[in-house]
């Protein structure tokens, strides 16, 4: 059973609990009456492999990263076969990203996907790393990968889509939010991505349309909110802008945003 643990909100993967990861590496079994020594440190070797994963795991869980970045590393050093190589990857790049070192974990994560091109957990984290590396080519090839591996999921789509409008492919971000919203009408964070699209693209009357629509879903959406405030400043209705951009002062947990909505609410 593979671990799913995200490495930032994006892409809204929850995290497994510590035993069904350590389902991956599976209990050693007790060793065999044998003093052949090729086989006694094969089995000490598999032993070490499962102990230090099973620490690394707990490392995690306790939000110690340079504990579970020496775990792992031994682990991927010692080069167990599948499902364990690209498992001891990924869980090794999670580490890097926690410490600040995305370039690390990119490149264990596409390692992670050679070795097991179904991986979807590490084409979703991979999606989101690229993006905090600000390499949109490099993004936009591990969303197109990730819908490969996972064409009905949710979170690929949205993943390739957020990517799509980042670089400013406006044509293929609408499509991919579109498509989430006629398979969920329910979905408000794609009504509101989809009105970031429609407002790049000078499309006002139709970003309107989507954030009422996200905005009826999620009344306390404060970004949809904002927006809105924006969208109804450029049409000339102050009143109401200075209404949305309230609401999303009272609404916003983010103090950033607050601040800007309360700013813009008062040069109202």
């Amino acid at each position: 059973m593979r671990r799913y643990a995200a490495v930032v909100a994006l892409l809204f993967v929850a995290p497994a609990a510590a035993g069904a990861s350590a389902q991956s590496y599976s209990t050693p079994t007790a060793p065999p009456r044998t003093t052949d020594a090729g086989t006694l440190a094969h089995l000490a070797q598999d032993r070490e492999i499962h102990e230090r994963f099973m620490r690394g795991v707990a490392a995690e869980e306790r939000a110690d990263w340079a504990a579970a970045e020496g775990e792992f590393k031994r682990v991927v050093a010692l080069d167990p076969p599948e499902p364990k190589g690209s498992t001891a990857r990924y869980d090794l790049a999670l580490a890097e990203v926690r410490l600040g070192r995305l370039d690390a974990a990119a490149s264990l994560l596409e390692d992670a996907l050679h070795r097991d091109p179904r991986f979807a957990a590490a084409a979703a984290n991979l999606v989101t790393i690229e993006l905090q590396r600000g390499d949109l080519s490099a993004a936009r090839a591990a969303a197109d990968r990730f819908v490969a591996v996972e064409p009905q999921s949710v979170l690929a789509r949205y993943g390739r889509g957020l990517t799509a409008l980042r670089a400013g492919d406006l044509t293929s971000a609408r499509a991919d939010f579109r498509a989430l919203i006629d398979a969920d009408p329910s979905y408000a964070v794609a009504h509101y991505d989809l009105a970031l699209v429609e407002l790049r693209a000078g499309r006002d009357d139709a970003a309107r349309t989507e954030l009422d629509a996200a905005l009826a879903l999620a009344p306390a959406y404060a970004r949809a909110r904002f927006a809105l405030g924006t969208v109804l400043v450029r049409g000339g209705r102050r009143a109401d802008a200075r209404v949305a951009f309230d609401r999303c002062a009272h609404d916003a947990a983010d103090p950033a945003l607050r601040a800007l909505a309360i700013e813009l609410r008062d040069r109202l």
